[in-house]
């Protein structure tokens, strides 16, 4: 992997969104040379594929609780590595 792939990996969602918001922001402006748009661009785009990948990841682990009688969470089932 590479430092940047190693980075983004390493990236919370919550991180990630920041991140991905501030180069919308900084896009929509229109203040940015050509260049450095197209590299926000992609780094955006990385950013977005991440935060996809995490969030369902976090939806397969909601989808494994299984609720008991009482309707309390009895645990969850083991994910597949998808």
């Amino acid at each position: 992997m590479t430092d940047a792939t190693n980075e983004l990996a390493a990236l919370s969602f919550e991180d990630a969104l920041k991140q991905l918001e501030t180069i919308v922001r900084e896009l929509e402006q229109g203040n940015v040379p050509l260049e450095r748009s197209i590299e926000m661009y992609e780094r955006g785009d990385a950013l977005r594929k991440h935060c996809d990948t995490l969030l369902k990841s976090a939806e397969a682990k909601v989808e494994k609780i299984q609720l008991g009688q009482s309707g309390e969470a009895k645990g969850t089932g083991p994910l597949d590595p998808q």
